[in-house]
C-alpha cells in the first residue's frame, strides 16, 4: 500500500503535531488509539493538536490527549466548512507545525495542509480494501516517527461522569452493565429488534445479575422504547439524554457491547470493551472491528455480501435475517469467557 507521505528525517524529535480528522464520529474515535500511542511515546517532549469538526470535537476535547482541538463549523455545507477552515488558517499557520498527520485526506484537509508547508507530513488512504484503523495505524508509520500501534489507555478530564450518569438512572454497581445498540442507519443494517429481546432473555439467565443499557440519538427512540416495554427495569433507557464525550464515558464500565454499525459500536471497541458486531450491508473490510475483544457478524460470505446498499434486493434483509439470538448469544458468551481466561492467565504469569 503506497501512502502519500514526506516523512520526518531528521535524528531530533519534532517539537509539534498536528493530526487532522474531520467526520465522522466513528471514524474520529477510531483513529484516537493510535494518536494515543504517539503522545505516549514522545511524552510532553511534543505538543499534539487535533482538527475535527464541531460536531465530533466533544470526545477528543474530553480525553486527556491533545494539547489543543481545533474544529471547523459549517454542518456538512462543503462552502461553509471550507469558509470555516480559512478563517482558522491564520490560527494554525503561527502555531509552526513540524509534522501533519492528515488522517481525512479530502479537500479541506489538503488546504489546510498545503497551507500550513509543515517540515513533514502524510496522507491517509481512502481506498485500500482494509480496515480503517489499520489504515489509519499505516498512515501515522508511514510519517516516519517509528511503529504505531492502538493504545486504548484513554484517560477521561473528568472519570467520573459515565458512573455518575448510570447511578442517577438505576444501575446498580454489582450488576453487569450490557450495552444494546440497534443503531445501524439503514434497514440493511438493522437485526431485528425482537432479536434483542430474545438475545437479553438468553443472557439473563445465564447471567441474571445484569442490566441492559440502550443510548444514543432520538434517531432510535422508537427502538429504545420497544425494548423498554419488552425489558421493563432490567433496561436504562438513556437515548436522547447524553452527549457523545458522557456516552463515551458510560461504555467504560460496560461487560459486553451489542451493536449494529455506528459510532456507539467504534466508540466501544477502542476502549477496549468486549465487542459483538453486526454489519449486515455495510463494508467489513473498511470498517470492522479490530482486537482478541471483539466478535463481527458480517456478509462478507455471501455474493451480495458488503453491498452497502440502503434497501435489500430480496427485500428481507438477506445478510442479517440468518443471525440468530441463539448465534449471538453463544458467540458473546464465547468471547467473555475467553476474555476472562486470559486475563486469570495474565494474572498467574
Amino acid at each position: 500500500m503506497d501512502i502519500p507521505a514526506k516523512p520526518w528525517t531528521k535524528k531530533f524529535p519534532p517539537k509539534k503535531i498536528l493530526a487532522i480528522r474531520l467526520q465522522a464520529t466513528g471514524d474520529v474515535v477510531v483513529t484516537l488509539p493510535y494518536l494515543q500511542d504517539l503522545h505516549i511515546f514522545f511524552g510532553s517532549q511534543v505538543k499534539l493538536d487535533f482538527l475535527t469538526r464541531k460536531e465530533t470535537e466533544d470526545i477528543p476535547k474530553k480525553i486527556l490527549l491533545f494539547n489543543k482541538v481545533y474544529s471547523i463549523g459549517g454542518g456538512r455545507n462543503f462552502k461553509k466548512q471550507l469558509v470555516s477552515a480559512f478563517l482558522l488558517l491564520p490560527r494554525l499557520f503561527f502555531q509552526r507545525y513540524d509534522i501533519i498527520i492528515d488522517l481525512q485526506n479530502n479537500t479541506i484537509s489538503k488546504i489546510i495542509r498545503k497551507g500550513l508547508s509543515p517540515k513533514a507530513w502524510c496522507e491517509f488512504d481512502r481506498f485500500s480494501p482494509i480496515s480503517g484503523a489499520e489504515r489509519y495505524r499505516l498512515t501515522i508509520e508511514a510519517v516516519g516517527l517509528g511503529k504505531s500501534k492502538a493504545d486504548s489507555s484513554f484517560r477521561l478530564k473528568y472519570p467520573h461522569t459515565g458512573l455518575k450518569i448510570l447511578n442517577n438512572n438505576g444501575w446498580i454497581e454489582k450488576n453487569d452493565l450490557v450495552v444494546l445498540n440497534p443503531a445501524g442507519a439503514f434497514e440493511t443494517r438493522n437485526w431485528n429488534i425482537n432479536n434483542y429481546v430474545s438475545f437479553a432473555q438468553l443472557w439473563l439467565n445465564v447471567f441474571p445479575q445484569t442490566q441492559f443499557l440502550i443510548m444514543g440519538t432520538s434517531f432510535i427512540a422508537a427502538r429504545a422504547a420497544f425494548l423498554k416495554e419488552q425489558l421493563g427495569n432490567k433496561l436504562i433507557n438513556l437515548v436522547g439524554q447524553t452527549t457523545q464525550s458522557e456516552a463515551f464515558a458510560i461504555l467504560q464500565h460496560a461487560r459486553l457491547v451489542l451493536s449494529e454499525d455506528s459510532g456507539l459500536m467504534h466508540m466501544a471497541w477502542i476502549s477496549g470493551i468486549p465487542t459483538v458486531a453486526l454489519f449486515g450491508s455495510t463494508r467489513s473490510d473498511w470498517s470492522r472491528p479490530l482486537g482478541e475483544h471483539t466478535f463481527l457478524f458480517d456478509s462478507s460470505d455471501l455474493p451480495c455480501g458488503n453491498c452497502m446498499q440502503a434497501v435489500c434486493k430480496f427485500g428481507d434483509i438477506h445478510c442479517l435475517i440468518r443471525v440468530t439470538p441463539e448465534q449471538v448469544f453463544h458467540e458473546s458468551f464465547f468471547l467473555i469467557q475467553k476474555l476472562q481466561s486470559a486475563q486469570k492467565k495474565m494474572i498467574i504469569e
